[in-house]
């Protein structure tokens, strides 16, 4: 049992460092246009993470049966330790570099890299027979597609909003006989500054929706196997929360407390801030104005809430920076400064690869060890 202990300790701490390092990504733009405060803007997305985190657990769902195989992972809380610890080192590293980089992605890296060890180096296995740890029919679409399709859509959805947006503004200047620079008039920044609120109200709930999920699904697969191992059998009837029981309709039932105790702690990670990150998303990649921002949030939010909906696990990170990006291409393509963004692309192009190699050596070095 302490080892089960050891793994919800753990992924509560991968939560808690998700909630910094991707407070970013939900703020990054609200804080750049000072529309909010720095200080403002983290307490908001504390509790938008807050909301999120509570609003269906379909992610979850999909982290602790849809990826996984249950019956594999009994006797494998081991495994998850590795994989939660790599992917807690690779998110520490990029947010000590600035790096917006995927959450999400270093947990499905390092899962990938733990069950390769764990399987004897077989990959073929470990992705597509049903004796694996991991699923491929569920890594693949749920996983890889997402994480191509999910960024082109937030880009693609931002750009044809903003260019929509501007467009609008541009018939008004030409009726009302407003300066050309109407995308920075007063009256402009004001509206936008607050519709700009409710956006990134809306990228905070998304957040949390999506990103608090993975870290229940982790923890609900860790209890799963150790109930199934019969390991809390001996613990009085008080303690039945404890239990994880087979959804009908398939898939794990989410424990009520799992589901609040993730939620507090992304909020509480959420409140120790992310500067660094915001830092690189709000100030250096383009310059923005509120009815930027808006577009930018409006599109990412509705991606992420979309892909919630239906259990995907998408990157808030890739999301956001992807709007961002799309955002500065329909102003002019270069208005973005296209060197942050070679920076950021290698850092996605890593995290898969180098989270699996990381948790691959915490395996081999767990095992060597015990």
């Amino acid at each position: 049992m302490s080892v089960v202990i050891a793994v919800v300790v753990i992924a509560l701490l991968f939560t808690y460092i998700n909630g910094f390092h991707d407070t970013a990504n939900s703020i990054a733009t609200v804080v750049a246009t000072k529309v909010l405060t720095p200080g403002q803007a983290v307490l908001m997305a504390a509790g938008t993470n807050l909301i999120g985190a509570f609003l269906g657990t379909a992610v979850a769902a999909t982290i602790a049966s849809g990826l996984i195989n249950a019956g594999v992972v009994e006797m494998s809380s081991q495994l998850l330790i590795c994989a939660l610890l790599a992917a807690i080192v690779w998110n520490l590293i990029t947010w000590w570099l600035g790096l917006p980089s995927s959450s999400s992605h270093a947990l499905v890296g390092s899962l990938v890299g733990a069950a390769i060890a764990a399987s004897g180096n077989d990959f073929g296995s470990v992705i597509w027979e049903q004796g694996s740890w991991l699923k491929g029919h569920g890594v693949i679409p749920k996983v890889v597609v997402p994480m191509v399709l999910s960024p082109l859509a937030g880009f693609i959805i931002s750009f044809i909003l903003m260019g929509s947006l501007y467009a609008l503004l541009a018939w008004f200047a030409n009726r009302q006989g407003w300066s050309r620079r109407f995308g920075r008039t007063p009256f402009v920044n004001f509206f936008f500054g607050k519709a700009q609120i409710i956006s990134a109200s809306a990228m905070g709930v998304a957040h949390g929706m999506n990103d608090a999920q993975k870290s229940m699904g982790i923890i609900a697969l860790a209890l799963a196997g150790a109930t199934a191992a019969h390991q809390f059998d001996h613990l009085p009837a008080v303690f039945g929360f404890l239990r994880i029981d087979e959804n009908p309709a398939g898939g794990f039932v989410i424990p009520v407390w799992v589901k609040v105790v993730s939620a507090l702690t992304m909020a509480a990670g959420t409140a120790g801030g992310g500067w660094r990150i915001i830092k690189t998303l709000g100030h250096k990649m383009v310059k923005l104005h509120p009815i930027n921002g808006f577009a930018a949030e409006t599109s990412s939010a509705l991606v992420i809430l979309t892909a919630s909906v239906f259990g995907i696990p998408v990157s808030t990170t890739h999301n956001v920076s992807a709007s961002i990006m799309g955002v500065g291409a329909a102003k002019r393509f270069n208005a973005i400064r296209w060197s942050v963004v070679e920076r950021m692309v290698w850092a996605w192009i890593l995290t898969l690869p180098v989270t699996a190699l990381l948790a691959y050596g915490f395996v081999v070095g767990f095992r060597l060890l015990f």
